[in-house]
């Protein structure tokens, strides 16, 4: 196993998958995921598998600053097979700030629109966020961790750089839906990627991505 130092760009790369991934599993409309820091990191290479990557990290809340969890995580990229996405397992140490009343305002605003809601370029060309659209910007956090989860090899990094629209489809059942177009900034080729994804969110049963597809640069 070979020690990296955490400016390494691999396991930057790495480390900004996990945080990814942990943003959609734990983030939602109350709570914005980051990578705050990265304490260490371990690259193995595993004969008939692929590359591992050993990690602790610094995760913080975007809306408390003060407030950072750290975490252990592996992120193993497969051998060979780039269709494939990479394996990430996480741990947690410490608990996240609750965001239920926030999650319990969201929703019950949302259910109430006489109208669906529908927006556009968030942030703006400003880079400013309407307060009343930061939960849906920090849906779209989310939900975009699975996308870049799923699209990432040892040679990229994804960061969600606006929503270039959303809309609201009204449902029958308990959930939310969102369809959102979303831009993707690859890092690494300075690519910006339109994406659109299908999101369901529920403030018991957290955030899916039900559809997701890469569109042409021209969408």
């Amino acid at each position: 196993m070979e020690e990296l130092p955490p400016s390494h760009y691999p396991a930057g790369r790495a480390a900004a998958v996990a945080a990814a991934f942990i943003r959609y599993r734990h983030g939602g409309p109350g709570r914005g995921l980051a990578l705050g820091a990265i304490r260490s990191a371990c690259r193995e290479d595993i004969a008939a598998a692929g590359c591992k990557y050993h990690l602790e990290l610094v995760l913080q809340d975007i809306h408390d600053k003060d407030s950072a969890v750290n975490c252990t995580a592996e992120v193993l990229y497969p051998l060979g097979n780039k269709n494939t996405a990479p394996d990430v397992q996480f741990t947690l140490e410490g608990e996240l700030r609750n965001t239920d009343e926030a999650d319990g305002v969201f929703y019950n605003r949302i259910k109430s629109l006489d109208k669906e809601l529908m927006a556009k370029n968030i942030p703006d060309s400003q880079g400013n966020i309407p307060p009343e659209l930061e939960p849906i910007h920090l849906l779209a956090g989310a939900a975009s961790g699975y996308v870049i989860c799923q699209n990432s090899t040892e040679n990229t990094n994804f960061q969600l750089a606006q929503i270039k629209h959303v809309k609201q489809v009204k449902r029958s059942d308990e959930y939310l839906q969102f369809d959102y177009v979303i831009l993707l900034h690859e890092m690494v080729s300075q690519e910006i990627i339109p994406w659109e994804m299908t999101v369901t969110w529920h403030p018991r049963h957290g955030v899916q991505v039900s559809q997701d597809s890469r569109q042409p640069q021209s969408a």
